[in-house]
């Protein structure tokens, strides 16, 4: 079948869900009035290895019509996205009298594996998502004998547009993992999602997940600044994953004030981005799996820690009086 085929089936089936999707066929209808025949296509085809050229100079595609609508549908799958993982994990990691409150206001709904359930369909939901939006821009870059898809995945990557970058996609997969062993044996999964794994290669974490297509998505799980397995971690808004004190560090901010109060120009150690560490999302069910996946790692930092947290907090607070009191 068809990628087509079988995402428009998947969206179908999500319908009572009202849950935002590419319009797949659209985006192809457009591509196909710039297609050009077949003829033209092969006398171009050598130049266009060694120098991708655009689309002719009234290509309907290139004056704005593909490009915009895509990038509106992915807004939409992505604020819908992150908006019903982030209520789902909120539920799931509330503490009973939270959950007496959330029930009160009507937002407690279903049982326990309805809620495994749920993410397990979120993170369906991210994936193909992302598998689409992969397979159109190919498919644009293909027609056009262009590298403008690329270039244009590249941009929504700066945008923080991208549903992979998304910091819960990672707590979804983890939180999968979490709860998987007290879910109901209610056999076969979705034909689209094979599951999910934490896996350590010659002592490296990683968040992996499976699903059809041959596609397998990997989320590094060391920190890039002190090179160990993530403590404590954090998601900037670029989707890098950092130890909280060591994003404190690269912010150059307290873990008293927090990241919140980190400067626009401060950037990701890794991709040099700006304004990445004000909208920080603090993970959770990663930090609970990690720690009872690597007990032992895990007491180890906490002891370690506490310590500098200690000793960071200490000093934060003597400046404060300091400055209080006038005293240089």
């Amino acid at each position: 079948m068809k990628f087509c085929k079988k995402y428009q089936e998947y969206m179908q089936g999500q319908e009572g869900k009202k849950l935002p999707g590419l319009g797949f066929k659209k985006l192809k209808k457009i591509l196909k009035r710039c297609r050009r025949r077949d003829s033209l296509h092969s006398q171009k085809a050598l130049q266009a290895v060694d120098n991708p050229r655009t689309c002719p100079a009234h290509c309907s595609v290139c004056d704005g019509s593909f490009f915009p609508s895509l990038l509106e549908e992915m807004s939409a799958v992505l604020g819908c996205f992150n908006k019903q993982a982030q209520k789902l994990l909120e539920l799931h990691l509330a503490s009973g009298f939270q959950k007496y409150l959330m029930w009160f206001k009507g937002k407690l709904q279903g049982n326990h594996v309805a809620l495994i359930q749920e993410g397990k369909d979120l993170v369906t939901y991210a994936l193909i998502n992302a598998i689409a939006i992969r397979k159109i821009l190919k498919k644009y870059d293909k027609i056009h004998l262009s590298t403008q898809g690329q270039a244009f995945k590249s941009q929504v990557q700066r945008m923080h547009m991208e549903i992979l970058q998304s910091p819960w996609l990672c707590e979804l997969i983890a939180f999968h993992i979490n709860v998987r062993e007290t879910k109901a044996n209610s056999g076969k999964g979705h034909a689209l999602f094979e599951g999910c794994s934490l896996v350590v290669d010659d002592g490296k974490p990683s968040l992996s997940c499976e699903l059809f297509d041959s596609i397998k998505l990997d989320i590094d799980l060391t920190c890039s600044i002190c090179l160990d397995t993530v403590f404590d971690s954090v998601s900037l808004t670029c989707g890098h994953i950092y130890c909280y004190m060591c994003a404190c560090s690269a912010a150059s901010v307290t873990i008293v004030d927090g990241l919140k109060a980190a400067e626009p120009k401060e950037k990701c150690p890794l991709c040099r981005e700006a304004r990445v560490f004000e909208g920080a999302v603090h993970l959770d069910e990663l930090n609970i799996l990690l720690s009872r996946s690597c007990p032992e790692y895990w007491a180890e930092r906490l002891q370690t820690e506490r310590v500098e947290r200690v000793r960071q907090a200490k000093e934060h607070w003597e400046s404060q009086c300091r400055a209080f009191m006038g005293v240089e």
